[in-house]
């Protein structure tokens, strides 16, 4: 087999709590993932180069700096180089909006180009492999729908699923940097935040018990500069859904719906004058 493809789908965090800056430069998080049906489509097909390329529509930047490509090159080197691959990725979630797109596509990487080398790689080296790739990599690389994480993200408790639930995801006509969101939350401090986990594990099996708990430490000091997103958010949070957060260090919003009408409904009402909306469904 020369070419295998797989669908990389996007999560939300429906918590997410930013701990202090570690000596390394990180910040810790506790945050609980969710992965959604929206997905890229990436596809990696077997050349003699011994490295990694990728092709898209979409403007991801640098080569180089593209995590699909950096994760491929993590397996291509540690299985000896013995050949290379082509990537070719249909991009369909946001950039820069916290859905971990590049993520999504990293961990799909790995596991097709583990594919093509006849899984040669264990599944516990593949999971370091994404930890060093990025935060969100582990999670989504693991296939669960519901885990909570912490540490970088690297860290995971797979949970028992949440029932499917119809989705909305709002995404503002505004990219945030992670590395700016991290250092507004910093700006905003006034100690020190460590680790204590704030969330109860056993009450995490209904939508209803996660609203109650669900909360993203980004959202303040996001909303405070960034008007289009906070706007976002009081727009969809007037819909009436169960619950609406802002996804990671934005800018993507959503809410989860009791019914696809109530959803659809929403969708109608927002229109498109705070941003693009796309109809989904959690996982």
């Amino acid at each position: 087999m020369t070419t295998v493809s797989a669908d990389a789908p996007a999560k939300v965090n429906l918590f997410l709590r930013v701990l202090s800056q570690e000596r390394s430069g990180y910040h810790g998080i506790e945050t609980l993932f969710c992965r959604i049906d929206l997905a890229d489509r990436l596809s990696a097909t077997m050349t003699e180069t011994g490295h990694a390329t990728i092709e898209t529509s979409a403007d991801l930047g640098p080569p180089a700096d593209n995590l699909a490509v950096r994760a491929a090159e993590l397996v291509l080197k540690a299985t000896g180089r013995r050949f290379g691959v082509a990537l070719a990725l249909d991009k369909q979630i946001p950039v820069s909006a916290g859905l971990g797109g590049g993520s999504a596509d990293a961990a799909a990487a790995l596991r097709l180009v583990n594919q093509l080398a006849g899984n040669a790689i264990p599944e516990s080296e593949l999971l370091h492999f994404a930890s060093r790739v990025g935060a969100d990599v582990p999670f989504l690389l693991s296939g669960a729908s519901l885990a909570l994480g912490w540490g970088r993200g690297e860290r995971l408790l797979r949970l028992p699923p949440l029932p499917k639930a119809p989705a909305l995801l709002l995404c503002p006509a505004v990219g945030i940097r992670t590395v700016d969101a991290y250092r507004w939350v910093d700006e905003a401090r006034t100690g020190i935040t460590r680790g204590a986990l704030a969330l109860e594990l056993e009450s995490l099996t209904s939508w209803s018990d996660v609203a109650r708990m669900a909360g993203n430490g980004f959202e303040s000091p996001v909303f405070g500069r960034v008007p289009q997103v906070r706007a976002g958010f009081e727009a969809l949070a007037s819909t009436r859904p169960i619950l609406c957060r802002m996804s990671g260090s934005g800018s993507t919003l959503f809410a989860i719906y009791r019914t696809a009408r109530d959803r659809d409904d929403a969708k109608m009402m927002l229109g498109k004058k705070h941003g693009r909306t796309i109809a989904t469904e959690t996982a």
